[in-house]
């Protein structure tokens, strides 16, 4: 199994905005195992969203599949606009 780690630098008063949207737009996807999070103690402004794919090929797949629905296209339509930079991390879980 592997665990999928996306990493938004929120632009300032955005980041709860940005995990509503992903919050919303994840529900439809309950397969992926999503979570949400932000700061807490940390780095200011930050956002995560976590999901979980048996493989790599099945990441691959859902993220085509995510492409692809005009519906969850339309829901993420001007997310960059909130966040300033971002980085995945891919983790194998042991």
């Amino acid at each position: 199994m592997f665990v999928v780690r996306e990493t938004f630098t929120c632009k300032p008063g955005k980041a709860s905005q940005l995990a509503k949207l992903f919050k919303d737009v994840m529900s439809d996807m309950p397969r992926m195992k999503p979570r949400v999070s932000t700061d807490f103690i940390g780095n200011f402004n930050t956002v995560v969203l976590e999901t979980e794919a048996s493989d790599l090929g099945e990441f691959e797949k859902t993220m085509q599949d995510y492409m692809s629905r005009q519906d969850l296209r339309d829901k993420m339509k001007g997310y960059t606009e909130l966040y300033q930079a971002g980085k995945r991390e891919v983790f194998k879980v042991v």
